[in-house]
């Protein structure tokens, strides 16, 4: 990403043409697969400071790194930016704590399948096409093939999941207005260090009942870079690249890469029901995706 990418000035969001769309199409899968790979390597430190401590780490470091990069001005955000980026920070904290907690309990590739039902209920909600409508139908059968709902469900698991949902559109919604109103990634780094402060006397408390080995420490920092630093810096952008709706539908990827993922580093192995479900994904993923692209050649 450049500067002149990255500083995009409040209320002139970048055309949304060909060069656009791909950029952002772009750099959303690149956030998507970086978030799931650090999320997996969060899950590896699960055994020695379980997932609050993991959250913990990853919201302070976010905060440590975000902030420099984001350089807000304080004196300049107005009452209604404040509430948001504070709304933002609140979203941060229950997100990520949810999405970790169903982790645990019900492995990578299918917390992230319920958490992207957030996403993908702004797509159907948003839809003005039939073609719209239909991709989220698809997804929704996807979703719903993956999670296999029975009487042996993890019902908690599964509530969990459904609030992570709930956090991640408001993280879409409140990230978009933020990315309109205010440049840069201002918005994103404030509402960082809010989180952070906030997790501040979390930390403290969970680390001295729980005192971390460095190794688990060192795999927090990483999934903190991972999953919050590098998709928080890259949805901002690319939010200002792709309708919000498009951008929704183009999250259905994280169920895909985290499947992959959580196969290849935590042996978590896809049974044919799972991979059928992955299909129905990203066969709407295509097809939103693709339909879009030839409204923006026009």
């Amino acid at each position: 990403m450049t500067t002149q990418r990255i500083h995009l000035q409040a209320g002139s969001p970048e055309p949304a043409g060909r060069s656009a769309l791909g950029r952002g199409v772009g750099l959303t899968q690149i956030a998507s697969l970086g978030n799931q790979l650090g999320a997996a390597t969060g899950a590896l430190a699960f055994p020695a400071i379980g997932p609050v401590g993991v959250v913990a780490v990853r919201q302070l470091v976010a905060a440590a790194v975000l902030m420099p990069v984001g350089r807000p001005n304080f004196r300049a955000l107005k009452r209604a930016d404040w509430l948001a980026v504070t709304a933002l920070a609140l979203v941060f904290s229950i997100m990520n704590t949810s999405v970790y907690l169903t982790i645990e309990r019900l492995g990578l590739g299918l917390a992230i399948t319920l958490e992207f039902l957030g996403p993908l209920a702004l797509v159907i909600l948003s839809a003005r096409r039939v073609i719209d409508l239909v991709g989220g139908l698809v997804a929704v059968m996807g979703v719903v093939v993956l999670v296999n709902p029975g009487t042996t469900s993890d019902i908690l698991g599964v509530a969990i999941g459904l609030v992570s949902a709930a956090a991640w559109a408001a993280y879409i919604l409140l990230n978009r207005r933020l990315g309109r109103t205010l440049p840069g990634m201002q918005g994103t780094a404030t509402a960082s260090l809010i989180s952070g402060i906030i997790w501040i006397p979390i930390a403290i408390t969970w680390f001295t009942a729980h005192p971390p080995p460095l190794w688990a420490l060192g795999f927090a920092v990483i999934c903190a870079l991972a999953s919050s630093v590098l998709p928080f810096s890259i949805d901002v952008v690319a939010l200002r690249l792709l309708p919000a709706s498009l951008f929704s539908t183009l999250q259905s990827m994280h169920p895909v890469w985290a499947a992959l993922v959580g196969f290849m580093m935590l042996g978590q192995r896809l049974s044919a029901t799972e991979l059928i479900g992955i299909g129905l994904v990203v066969a709407s993923n295509v097809l939103v995706t693709s339909t879009n692209a030839v409204r923006a050649r026009r």
